[in-house]
């Protein structure tokens, strides 16, 4: 989404992660996504940091003017302690001497604090950071969405509403619909797509 909206291009090569390309491992030994190279060769292989660099490229919408600190503090929120919980809720089965039934009731639960404070936050302006979307807003819906869509009714609950109608204007977006596309899997030979 920040790629789109600086009016950035790259190449896109869509990949499935139980089949990952040979030059996707060699780029980031990490093996996970997005990997962003560089021409110069510099690689970037963090979502955020992705994000950071096409904004430091242009930010028509402004996303990094809002308080820098507090937005941090957010994502770092995001990132740490909800996405532990995001993980064993949605994965309950991947991790060892784990009951899954238990396992991700007791992780859906401790997650609540944090989307209260999300809601909480939402039900004062209609984005995290004030009026306008920024890159706290763009960093953490992702990881909502996720939340969302495994939490089916759960996330109905009139405790977020304010979250959840943040939610629903970010799905419905047109930016959000623009960069949602689905690509064919790309494998080595294959040209790259010109995204966005």
């Amino acid at each position: 989404m920040a790629i789109a909206v600086a009016g950035s291009q790259v190449e896109l090569r869509e990949v499935v992660l139980r089949d990952k390309p040979a030059a996707m491992v060699q780029a980031s030994p990490k093996a996970t996504v997005p990997v962003l190279v560089l021409p110069e060769g510099v690689v970037i292989d963090e979502s955020l940091e992705v994000m950071q660099w096409a904004l430091m490229q242009s930010d028509p919408e402004h996303w990094l003017a809002p308080d820098q600190t507090a937005a941090k503090a957010l994502i770092a929120d995001n990132d740490g302690p909800f996405k532990h919980h995001l993980d064993r809720f949605k994965y309950a089965t991947r991790y060892e001497d784990a009951d899954p039934e238990k396992s991700s009731k007791e992780h859906r639960t401790a997650a609540e604090p944090y989307l209260l404070a999300l809601d909480d936050r939402l039900r004062h302006h209609p984005q995290l950071m004030g009026d306008t979307r920024s890159l706290a807003d763009i960093a953490i819906f992702p990881f909502v969405r996720q939340f969302a869509n495994a939490a089916g009714d759960f996330m109905q609950d009139d405790r977020f509403s304010a979250l959840m109608r943040w939610f629903d204007g970010h799905v419905s977006s047109d930016l959000f619909v623009s960069v949602m596309k689905k690509y064919p899997q790309w494998r080595a030979g294959d040209p790259g797509v010109a995204f966005p």
